[in-house]
């Protein structure tokens, strides 16, 4: 065979591709990523409900974890009495009922009727007066020496009270004139009367009244406000020697021709008179809480309800910071 017949030989070159810097290194990290934003929005989560759930059913997720079992059958407050199928479950955030936490919701307010609670107190307050004006009527009728005083006596129910008023008669005055010694007739009156208050367990407001008929010396020396102020308080010591006890007078006034008892005619001897008002409950709040003169009556009756607990307490006002 010659060099010529030979069949001429095929040169095969392999070469290996190698990879250059910016080629991909493979999608693992994608995965890696992936996973470390599921736990982050799982914890997100977790925080997120914890502080959205309250803490009746914390205690109950709680007690369900340390001892599923035992919480599963028994139920009850430790698993946080939810209405949930499973025990400890707690309430659902979509529900405005159940164990919610103290401040989410606004306290159930009581609600007050004011003015059945006023015609109550009026109603007790205004039976209560009418017992003590019987009593008082009883009184006058059974004794004679009482009964000599019975066309000056004068009683009606105030806004405050029982106002019991003895006038002066034209012929049987109560005070030596212009004096404030107590005439014999008077002070068996006002001592009975005394004994007759005392049980009532009221306390009074005690006010002396005169003309208009001025003193010769006029207003700048002794006048009528000092007469009248004199003959209140010698009725307020005949009160206390019948037997009321001193605690029950809650003001001695003198009252002058101030308030005059026949508008008309201010010189009529009615004028003149002596004035006890046996306080009511409500009175006797407007009297006492009061400073030189009362307060209105829908305060006293408010203090009044507070007092006995028929009304709650009104929560204080926050300070300013």
């Amino acid at each position: 065979m010659t060099l010529s017949s030979r069949k001429p030989q095929t040169i095969v070159i392999k070469r290996v591709k190698k990879a250059g810097h910016g080629a991909h290194h493979g999608g693992a990290w994608k995965i890696a990523y992936a996973d470390f934003v599921t736990a982050m929005m799982a914890f997100f989560l977790l925080m997120w409900l914890l502080g959205s759930t309250a803490q009746g059913d914390l205690q109950g997720i709680a007690s369900y974890f340390q001892s599923p079992l035992k919480v599963a059958l028994g139920g009850g407050t430790g698993s946080g009495d939810s209405s949930s199928v499973v025990k400890g479950g707690g309430t659902e955030l979509t529900r405005s009922t159940g164990n919610i936490r103290k401040g989410e919701i606004d306290a159930p307010k009581k609600s007050v009727n004011l003015q059945a609670l006023r015609n109550e107190v009026m109603d007790k307050e205004a039976a209560r007066l009418r017992q003590a004006s019987r009593l008082i009527e009883a009184a006058v009728q059974s004794n004679p020496k009482l009964g000599a005083l019975k066309n000056q006596l004068r009683m009606d129910i105030t806004q405050d009270g029982l106002r019991i008023q003895v006038v002066d008669d034209q012929g049987r005055p109560m005070f030596d004139a212009g004096s404030a010694h107590v005439k014999e007739y008077m002070r068996e009156f006002l001592r009975s009367m005394g004994a007759l208050l005392d049980q009532t367990e009221a306390k009074i407001v005690l006010s002396g009244h005169t003309d208009a008929m001025p003193y010769s010396g006029g207003e700048r020396g002794y006048s009528n406000w000092e007469l009248s102020a004199d003959r209140a308080n010698a009725s307020r010591r005949e009160l206390l020697a019948g037997g009321l006890h001193e605690d029950r007078v809650l003001r001695v006034l003198g009252m002058s021709s101030s308030s005059l008892f026949d508008q008309a005619d201010p010189n009529n001897p009615m004028n003149r008179r002596i004035s006890i008002l046996v306080l009511s409950r409500i009175g006797e709040e407007r009297w006492t809480r009061s400073g030189e003169t009362p307060i209105s009556e829908a305060e006293a009756l408010e203090k009044l309800l507070l007092k006995q607990g028929a009304i709650p307490t009104p929560a204080p006002a926050n300070p300013e910071r």
